[in-house]
């Protein structure tokens, strides 16, 4: 599956719901499923600055392919954070600098997300890009 095919998959998701808290409650039922990662993972090089709380992203690449975890703190930051590895985790290098990020738009969230969770986004996004330029 393509990113885009991923981000399709998730904005059919989302479209079955016609109330936006209907919307972040799906986020945050994302963010059950969350996976930390180990104290010794969470530096300041995996820190993502910027973020609304505290989130870290950890990269390793394998013959081109970026693998990504992270952890965060806040419900909302979990949720986020599930629905992003799901969309650029286990994809090659090539395809995420490739995607427009813009695409992520699709989802019908990101106007739902107050200003502060806009830039916890950018800062993400980021940080994946730049993970994905070092690979």
């Amino acid at each position: 599956m393509s990113i885009q095919e991923r981000v399709d998959e998730l904005k059919e998701d989302f479209a079955l719901f016609d109330d936006p808290n209907d919307k972040l409650e799906y986020i945050f039922d994302l963010g059950k499923s969350h996976k930390g990662l180990n104290e010794s993972e969470k530096t300041s090089d995996s820190y993502i600055g910027g973020c609304a709380s505290d989130a870290w992203l950890v990269a390793e690449c394998k013959d081109g392919v970026l693998y990504l975890r992270g952890e965060g703190t806040s419900q909302m930051a979990k949720g986020m954070m599930e629905m992003l590895l799901s969309i650029f985790s286990g994809r090659s290098a090539d395809e995420i600098l490739s995607f427009d990020p813009s695409k992520l738009n699709e989802l019908g969230i990101i106007e739902l997300l107050s200003p502060v969770r806009q830039q916890s986004l950018e800062a993400f996004l980021n940080k994946v890009y730049a993970y994905a330029k070092g690979c």
